[in-house]
């Protein structure tokens, strides 16, 4: 007989199948005679014996109409980050680097650090770092963290 598990106690293994008669039918364990595991809408082919299910099958199923799946969106981003990178190279400790990325609050402070000598002592390694991590990223993460705000 044909039928659908309806649920399965993950602890005991037992479960409930609805057969094709309209009757439902208790298996165990030992009944599902299949590697896997019952799993609630799964149909099942299986002998009846009173109010048991025993020699519980899974039916094969038959694949489906494929869907077409649609492309991943990438962001995208109309600025580069070797431009970036070389910006933060030549004129880093500026912060200019960090307003062509949309970040004018921290291109300021680099910008206001830059004018006192222990300020440029901190702009230029934060530049540096700056020019290595655009480089080291990938296209798709640079353009998602520096996304075009309008």
């Amino acid at each position: 007989m044909r039928g659908q598990v309806l649920g399965v106690d993950p602890r005991t293994g037992e479960g409930l199948v609805a057969g094709q008669d309209g009757q439902r039918y208790k298996f165990a364990r030992e009944d599902w005679a299949h590697r896997g595991e019952p799993a609630i809408g799964l149909e099942v082919d299986f002998e009846a014996a009173n109010d048991r299910a025993l020699s519980v099958f899974p039916m094969p199923t038959a694949p489906g109409p494929r869907r077409a799946v649609p492309p991943e969106v990438l962001p995208t981003n109309d600025r580069n980050k070797y431009v970036a990178a070389v910006m933060a190279f030549v004129i880093g400790t500026l912060g200019i680097h960090r307003f062509y990325l949309g970040r004018t609050g921290s291109g300021i402070v680099m910008l206001v650090l830059t004018i006192t000598v222990v300020g440029l002592v901190i702009s230029a390694p934060w530049a540096l770092i700056d020019m290595i991590r655009y480089l080291m990223m990938s296209d798709e993460e640079f353009a998602a963290r520096y996304p075009r705000k309008r």
